[in-house]
């Protein structure tokens, strides 16, 4: 009876637990942890009322590595599922590496007080990981996650070798309100506002964030949006893995009326991350927008509209020109009706249920630190069919981006 602990209870915990308790034979014992107990409780009941399972809940801090150790030692899980912030990747995986527990997350390791997400930090885990006979899975949402996948697929199936990337994140959503984001505020406006990075003629070329623009027809009738370019976190380990690439991509869309808040909020230093002093404390004015803003966990009854994420591959197959699109469609009300979910959370939280799955059976299973893509593709794809997020190839498409 392998049992998993899922850390965090914000929108992408509550996809996860609902999902892992869907398959109670791959998940037989679950337990849900967070510093606010009573979010997981909340979970647990709704878990209960829809599926039958009793999930267990407990209090922890992430930030803290005797709390972390407690609580492993309490329950002895085979493997922790981290959806906490990226702040607290370290503290998790030395905590697992103290227990003797797998470990797999969704976003790579962000500095608290840096703006900085690199791998660097979590690829030092590696020899740690491996002598303990221990498993780290990195990334396993959707970007990055499902997009590394659909990089890894089209490499294995359609292409001798990958020259060009575009990966394209379209959120054709509308939540009703005049500003909120779709992730937990702080680590989404810290990302939006960072400076833009690209691969480019073997090195990262840097401009500034959002400074790139170009219009995207989603196909399957989703729409036609402005997308920007920005770094993110995928294009470090794909570049790594697959060195064929000359030119690699990441972009996302957004509306006119978040741009603008965005705009204003950064003008009258909202989004900034360094502490200023406020009736003798120290405040970090995104944290405090952060509580301002709605919750993205309870954007689901409002948020209607389609996601539409996908990876443009370009390259050479018998040494012809050859050009793929690999993406998935999914309509927010769908993941609202199922689990009570938006689907933002909803695209993250299942690819991190696949990639727990792969651990849990087996399937994928190698000691050391590993990025996603390097796993087999083949055995993830089929289950996103199977569990949610089905996934469709245009071959030859008519894209132009710059």
């Amino acid at each position: 009876m392998k049992k998993i602990i899922i850390i965090g209870a914000g929108g992408v915990g509550h996809v996860v637990a609902h999902k892992c308790a869907q398959l109670a034979e791959v998940f037989p014992e679950i337990l849900l942890a967070s510093r606010t107990e009573s979010k997981c409780v909340d979970i647990a009941k709704h878990v209960k009322q829809q599926y039958g399972r009793t999930i267990k809940t407990a209090q922890v801090d992430a930030d803290d590595v005797s709390d972390l150790v407690r609580l492993f030692d309490n329950y002895k899980p085979f493997m922790v599922i981290n959806v906490a912030l990226p702040y607290q990747d370290l503290t998790i995986m030395d905590a697992c590496l103290e227990m003797g527990v797998h470990y797999l997350d969704t976003a790579n390791y962000e500095p608290l007080d840096t703006a900085k997400f690199e791998y660097k930090w979590q690829w030092a885990y590696q020899e740690r990981f491996k002598q303990a006979g221990l498993m780290a899975l990195l990334g396993s949402g959707f970007d990055p996650g499902a997009t590394n996948m659909f990089t890894a697929f089209a490499a294995k199936h359609y292409f001798d070798e990958i020259h060009e990337l575009d990966i394209i994140d379209v959120n054709g959503g509308d939540h009703g309100y005049p500003f909120a984001t779709n992730f937990n505020p702080e680590i989404n406006i810290r990302e939006v506002t960072a400076e833009c990075r690209h691969w480019e003629n073997d090195k990262f070329i840097t401009t500034p964030a959002m400074s790139e623009m170009q219009s995207f027809t989603c196909p399957d009738e989703v729409g036609t949006y402005n997308i920007y370019r920005m770094y993110h976190e995928e294009l470090e380990s794909l570049t790594k893995h697959y060195p064929s690439l000359k030119k690699a991509q990441f972009w996302m869309s957004f509306g006119d009326s978040y741009l603008k808040h965005l705009e204003i909020l950064g003008n009258v230093g909202m989004t900034s991350i360094e502490p200023v002093k406020f009736n003798g404390q120290d405040i970090v004015p995104i944290q405090f927008l952060k509580q301002l803003l709605p919750d993205p966990a309870s954007l689901g009854p409002s948020t209607h509209g389609k996601t539409c994420i996908g990876c443009w591959v370009r390259g050479i197959k018998d040494g012809k020109k050859t050009t793929v699109y690999i993406y998935n469609v999914k309509d927010h009300q769908d993941c609202f009706r199922e689990v009570k979910s938006q689907g933002i959370s909803y695209t993250t939280g299942v690819p991190t249920m696949i990639g727990a799955k792969m651990m849990m059976t087996g399937v994928w299973q190698q000691p050391g630190v590993w990025n996603i893509e390097q796993m087999d593709p083949d055995p993830f794809m089929a289950d996103l069919n199977e569990y949610g997020l089905p996934f469709q190839v245009i071959e030859n498409p008519d894209f132009k981006l710059v």
